[in-house]
Formats: structure tokens, sequence, C-alpha cells
């Protein structure tokens, strides 16, 4: 398993949670009462950190907002397609993906993993080229989802979509002009979301692949809503749905 540094307290609370900690470095120079729980965390789980400057962790993870703390880490890389055909076959409910097409920001990546943990996606699916992978700051903006989450990435997005379409599973891409809204699609069943990138939307292959198109009503003079923020709106209603709330 690879090794990384992640960074801010969120990311390794999570990642001690998990018992995912190889080292720990921390700002000593830092003695607020966030950090002293951090240090609490570590001495009853009998971890030594290690203190450093906060420019020395800096230089560790290439990032000024480290807040003090910095783990090294055994990550999860990416998963494979085929990875996500053998976990379809074990489901023992119908299947609920989210699909993200070529969204870049780690910071959007990161909190559609929250997202997608808090109401229950199965799996996270993103092509290999020209998007974010399971980056430090994605990492860290997941609180620990991106480890608990499958993330898959994919050679060719459109070929899935294609196969999950085989398995019987609808697909429902957002788009601002979708033919009906979220709160009037059918979620329930297997089926999985696409959201497309933060600029362009999804692709034209992408959008020809999806069963519906469906969009997030809105009022005032607000065009689109963050890709992160939609994925949040969409996923709550689709868990309303499956769930019968």
């Amino acid at each position: 398993m690879a090794e990384e540094w992640i960074y801010g307290f969120h990311a390794v609370e999570a990642a001690i949670r998990e018992d995912r900690v190889i080292k720990v470095a921390i700002d000593p120079s830092r003695k607020d009462k966030r950090m002293q729980g951090m240090i609490a965390l570590l001495e009853g789980l009998k971890i030594r950190p290690e203190h450093l400057t906060s420019i020395q962790l800096e230089e560790l993870v290439r990032e000024s907002r480290h807040q003090g703390v910095i783990a090294k880490i055994a990550v999860r890389p990416p998963e494979s397609e085929n990875f996500l055909y053998q976990l379809l076959d074990q489901l023992d409910h119908p299947p609920f993906l989210l699909i993200l097409d070529e969204v870049q920001d780690p910071h959007n990546v990161g909190a559609c993993l929250r997202s997608a943990e808090a109401f229950g996606v199965d799996a996270v699916i993103v092509p290999k080229d020209n998007a974010c992978s399971l980056t430090p700051v994605v990492r860290k903006v997941s609180s620990g989802s991106s480890e608990r989450v499958p993330f898959i990435e994919v050679t060719n997005l459109a070929r899935v979509l294609e196969k999950l379409k085989a398995r019987g599973i609808w697909i429902s891409g957002l788009a601002g002009g979708g033919e009906s809204t979220i709160f009037s699609a059918d979620f329930r069943g297997p089926h999985a979301i696409v959201m497309g990138s933060e600029g362009s939307g999804m692709r034209c292959l992408t959008e020809k692949n999806c069963d519906f198109i469906v969009k997030i009503p809105m009022e005032g003079e607000i065009e689109s809503l963050n890709v992160s923020v939609a994925t949040g709106v969409t996923l709550a209603e689709a868990y309303r749905q499956r769930h019968q709330l």
C-alpha cells in the first residue's frame, strides 16, 4: 500500500481512528485547545509525535495551511473498473453510484466524497484523464470519506456507463437544461447519478449515455450551483426517496 503525507486535524484524526498512521508530526508552538486535544489523542494511543516547526511541516506537505499537524499514512489507491463490477456483484441492495465527469478541483472532489458517504453511495467513479484523483487535498477535505467510500478510476467512462445500463442500472445526469427536476425524478432502485465538470458540465458523450437529464430548480439570478453543492443537494433527495423519508 502506498504512503502519503496528509495534513489538517480532520484528516489526521480520521486516519488515526482507522489505524492507518505511520508517523505524526506536530508544531509544538501551537498550544491551543485543538492541539491539546490532538496531543491527548496521540498519548492515549501511545503515538509519539515528532516535533517540527511550521516551516518544516510546510516543506513536507507543500502546503502552508497544515494547521500544525501532519501524518504519514498508508493510503488506499484508486480502485479499477474490475473492482467496480466485483463490488456490484456483491451488493445485497440496489446499487447507488456517483459519477464525477472530469471534476478537477480537489476541494470539490473531497466534498463530493463526504456527501457520497453521508447519503449511502456505494462507489464514486471518475475518469482517469482530465479529472482529479485522490490527492492529499481531496483526502483532507473528505475528512476520511476517501478511505471509506470506494473511489474508482476508469479509462473509458462511456463504456462503463453502457455496462452499468446493461446491468439494469439507470443513469441520471445533472444539467441545467434537464427535462425534469430532481424532485420529480425517480432515484429508487439501481441508480447512478452523473455530475459534470466545474466549467462545462457533462461531456456530450457522457450526456448521450444518460437515461435521464435532470436539474435542480432554482430562483434568483443564480444560473448554477458549485458542483459539490449540487452533488450534496441531489444525493440528499435521492437518499430521501430511496429510504422513503
